[in-house]
């Protein structure tokens, strides 16, 4: 039984190692998500001064178009 102990702490060390590290990945991606988002919420998405979006419904107004009447 001595010989199945060795392997198996390695293996129980190498998956804590390696959990740690996926640990500290997921924590340093999720941080920098957050940033990125805050940095693209603090230039408003893109939108100044309420211009967006640019939509002009006269000019989108189908009042023009030879349809036969429903009536």
């Amino acid at each position: 039984m001595g010989q199945l102990d060795d392997p198996r702490q390695a293996a129980q060390k190498e998956a804590e190692k390696t959990f740690e590290g996926f640990i500290t990945w997921s924590k340093r991606t999720a941080y920098a998500s957050i940033a990125f988002l805050f940095i693209v919420a603090s230039c408003n998405f893109g939108v100044e001064d309420d211009t967006y979006p640019g939509y002009n419904g006269e000019q989108y107004n189908p009042s023009g178009l030879n349809i036969k009447d429903n009536k």
